[in-house]
């Protein structure tokens, strides 16, 4: 029966084993900045998104153009022949007419153009700022589960060891087959942590490549070159500086601004279409006139008696007042956002300090010293593998502190849309 369970447990670890043992030959390693040109370069969401500004370029030419002018023409079909023109007969009129708009409706319209137009560019920048996030976040996970996975690694090689060593023991007859199987159960439950830890690598990874629209299958390694220790003990600006900042800085709050503009001047644009444009022309009639091949001017305008545009005018005072509290929405939201993100990092700031580093040097070393106290049979096997699991839940807890003040760094700056702490 022990070598029945014997087998089950050889059998179930070496085969999750050759999972998570594969080498990644085949890896790249980028830092944020190569990965962030790459991105630039290939990202087809941002590459979609550019031609709304290109789209928008075109329409304030057009907004410019004068309207063409129009021709009008009338002739007699039948005048005891068809088509007869001559000097004895037939009728010809001719009228050429051009639209002139008052009150600078063209220079107005154009205004309009050239601000949906800098809104376009700053809703592309947003676009810019969130996907640049999410490459960060991503970068920085794959660093987390690699430093989490050298955990899980460097416990599995240690155990692996130990249970080749069993083995030979366990055939001397120097351990039980109930120990060398505690053992192989150890090394499998790590084994299983890891194909997790795997598993979670592969969804980044994914995502990772989305974003820089990568096929190839390298594996992606990232490099920051932040010294952790500097971020303990890294300084924050004033609040009211960094709000200062987001509000210059932010594309939200420049498109809510400028969205501001806009309405204010499109009031002004539809107060001037309340007032009249002018046509004016010429024309010739051959003969339906009081006189022969008359020539005259034609002027033309509307009488603003009904309609004097006032619903679009009382619609564009509200939207006006709509867009203000929009704004100021908006000025509150990137308030909030700084607030909370400076909230966070200082939390993580105090529980994260070079004494955590020093103690997790010192506690590798202790997990060394505890390996060799169990070979030489200091240590019984329960509790060496008390500390074994005491040990990894340790060191994943501190890599999951050192996390969040990474993460927390890379949300002020986000927050406040300018470099606040230096992770690149």
């Amino acid at each position: 029966m022990h070598k029945i369970i014997s087998f089950l447990f050889i059998t179930l670890f070496f085969s999750a084993g050759n999972v998570c043992a594969q080498t990644r030959v085949d890896t790249v390693v980028l830092s944020f900045a190569t990965a962030e040109k790459i991105f630039l370069q290939n990202n087809l969401s941002l590459l979609a998104n550019k031609y709304n500004v290109d789209i928008n370029k075109a329409l304030i030419k057009q907004a410019k153009l004068w309207d063409n002018p129009i021709l009008s023409t009338d002739q007699n079909v039948y005048d005891g022949k068809f088509f007869q023109h001559n000097a004895n007969g037939g009728q010809v009129y001719i009228q050429v007419m051009q639209l002139i708009k008052t009150a600078g409706k063209r220079n107005k319209a154009a205004q309009l153009a050239t601000d949906n137009t800098t809104i376009s560019q700053e809703q592309f920048d947003d676009l810019l700022r969130t996907l640049r996030y999410t490459l960060q976040n991503d970068l920085l996970e794959v660093s987390h589960l690699l430093k989490i996975k050298k955990v899980y690694t460097g416990e599995i090689d240690e155990v692996n060891k130990l249970v080749k060593g069993m083995d030979l023991l366990l055939q001397a007859g120097n351990v039980s087959v109930r120990d060398n199987l505690r053992i192989k159960a150890l090394l499998f439950s790590l084994q299983n942590e890891l194909v997790n830890t795997d598993a979670q690598l592969i969804n980044t990874e994914s995502e990772l490549k989305l974003l820089l629209n990568n096929n190839e299958q390298k594996f992606i390694t990232p490099q920051f070159e932040y010294t952790f220790g500097d971020l303990t003990i890294a300084t924050i600006p004033d609040v009211n500086e960094l709000v200062q900042q987001a509000l210059t800085n932010r594309p939200d709050a420049k498109i809510a601004q400028t969205a501001l503009a806009l309405q204010n001047h499109n009031l002004t644009y539809q107060k001037a279409l309340a007032k009249p444009d002018v046509s004016v022309g010429t024309e010739y009639d051959q003969r339906s006139s009081y006189a022969n091949n008359y020539v005259g001017l034609a002027v033309s305008l509307p009488l603003n008696i009904f309609n004097k545009n006032q619903g679009n005018i009382a619609a564009a005072k509200s939207s006006i007042q709509q867009q203000q509290a929009f704004t100021d929405l908006t000025t509150e939201r990137i308030k909030n956002d700084i607030t909370a993100a400076i909230s966070k990092f200082s939390f993580y700031q105090s529980i994260n300090n070079r004494e955590q580093l020093d103690f997790s040097k010192k506690y590798d070393e202790l997990f060394t010293n505890m390996l060799n106290s169990y070979q030489q049979r200091q240590l019984s096997l329960l509790e060496f593998i008390d500390f074994m699991d005491a040990y990894k839940d340790t060191k994943l807890k501190m890599i999951e502190q050192h996390n969040g003040l990474i993460h927390a760094a890379e949300d002020l700056n986000y927050a406040v849309g300018n470099t606040v702490i230096q992770i690149n």
